[in-house]
C-alpha cells in the first residue's frame, strides 16, 4: 500500500477532552454516535489519525478522550471537538487543542478517518 498522503495544507493536532465524572450514562448514551462521528472526521472536518479513551490511573474509569488530529486550521479542530455527540450532550468540560511538530511520524498510524 503506498503512503498515505497528508492533507493539502494541514497541520498535526492533538485534541484532549476532558468529560464529567458524574455522568456515565450520558457516556453510554451518545457512544455510538460519538464513534461515528469520529470516523466520519466530524463530516469531514478532520482526519482522525488515533484517538482513545483517557482513564483514571486504575486504566478503566473513563475520564475523557484525546485525538491526534489532522486538519488544516486549530479553527477546525475545535470545531470537531465541539460537534462531538459527546461535547453537545454536555459530557466534555474541557476541550483543549495542542499544535504537534509538523515532522510528526504520521505514516506510521493507521488513520481511523479515511
Amino acid at each position: 500500500m503506498p503512503p498515505r498522503q497528508r492533507l493539502p495544507d494541514a497541520m498535526y493536532w492533538l485534541m484532549t477532552c476532558r468529560h464529567r465524572r458524574d455522568a456515565p450514562a450520558l457516556r453510554e448514551q451518545h457512544r455510538d454516535a460519538h464513534r461515528q462521528h469520529v470516523a466520519s472526521g466530524g463530516g469531514g472536518l478532520v482526519r482522525v489519525l488515533i484517538g482513545s479513551a483517557l482513564t483514571e490511573d486504575d486504566g478503566e474509569a473513563p475520564n475523557g478522550n484525546f485525538g491526534i488530529l489532522e486538519a488544516p486550521s486549530r479553527e477546525a479542530a475545535q470545531a470537531f471537538a465541539e460537534s462531538d455527540p459527546y461535547a453537545l450532550a454536555g459530557l466534555v468540560e474541557a476541550i483543549e487543542i495542542t499544535a504537534l511538530a509538523s515532522r510528526l511520524q504520521a505514516h506510521r498510524i493507521d488513520p481511523m478517518t479515511p
